[in-house]
């Protein structure tokens, strides 16, 4: 089918109708075939395959849980968060890190925004290998890599692609700060060096809850440490739903002082806000 006249191009935008591939968004997210154990159908709010080098984004409610899956083990979830209510707040890697006193996040720990707010939960993780420390990789250096880091070329860098999904929701260059990696590992050794230490493998998931509404950023590329010469990136499997935020019962608000604090913060913030 040509494609060289408006009539064709036409035509051939609507033979796509209906089409289904491996790496792409379910619509309605009840649709999706096969929701996580324990949740109605009727409750999924988002499910979507992302393919390696490629990006998604999302307004979530407070409660939202989320759900990411590294489907074959070589998957990278670059992950940003911001207020969906005030965009201009957003996740600081670095204070999560310094309030939390761990570089290594894990169950029960939190997500922390740059006004010590609450934006998420860990739930669970049975994957443990993440990076707070690195970021994502940029154009240069995936161009000095692998020949090419623009966002639509075969070797997307991350930073690219943050700054289209970030464009859907109002927000530019300057309003992207340092993002937390999922899925791919990154440790300290005794002499400050940086040890990248891979996937725990296939199949591994975290769910994470919305403990504000947020605008949720993922982009899925190689970490930028991966010695591996070819881009190397694999399927991410993204599921949310319906479910309630944390309370001052959980585990979460009492692992630690620093966290109910958060969580005080957090609470005493949106009652201001007339979010309860």
């Amino acid at each position: 089918m040509s494609t060289a006249t408006t009539y064709g191009a036409r035509e051939h935008a609507r033979a796509q109708a209906g089409a289904v591939v491996e790496t792409m968004p379910t619509i309605p997210a009840a649709d999706w075939p096969e929701p996580p154990s324990g949740v109605d159908a009727e409750r999924l709010i988002w499910a979507e395959i992302v393919a390696g080098g490629g990006y998604t984004h999302k307004v979530l409610a407070r409660g939202s849980e989320l759900q990411l899956t590294d489907l074959r083990g070589d998957a990278c979830a670059h992950l940003l968060l911001y207020n969906a209510d005030a965009p201009w707040e957003r996740l600081n890697v670095a204070d999560t890190v310094k309030i939390q006193w761990n570089a290594y996040l894990g169950e029960s720990m939190v997500l922390l925004s740059d006004q010590a707010h609450v934006l998420a939960t860990i739930v669970s993780d049975d994957s443990g290998r993440h990076d707070t420390l690195c970021g994502t990789s940029t154009v240069a250096t995936n161009t000095e890599r692998y020949g090419d880091g623009s966002p639509h070329g075969p070797a997307p860098a991350g930073l690219a692609l943050f700054t289209l999904a970030a464009a859907k929701h109002g927000l530019g260059p300057r309003d992207i700060p340092p993002n937390l990696s999922l899925f791919q590992g990154v440790r300290v050794g005794e002499s400050g060096e940086l040890d990248f230490t891979g996937s725990a493998g296939a199949g591994r998931s975290v769910l994470l809850r919305a403990e504000m509404p947020l605008i949720v950023l993922i982009v899925n590329v190689p970490h930028p440490l991966d010695p591996r010469p070819d881009y190397t990136v694999t399927p991410l499997r993204v599921i949310a739903w319906r479910a309630q935020p944390s309370t001052p019962k959980g585990p979460e608000w009492t692992s630690n002082p620093e966290t109910r604090r958060a969580f005080e913060n957090t609470a005493d913030h949106l009652i201001g806000r007339g979010i309860s």
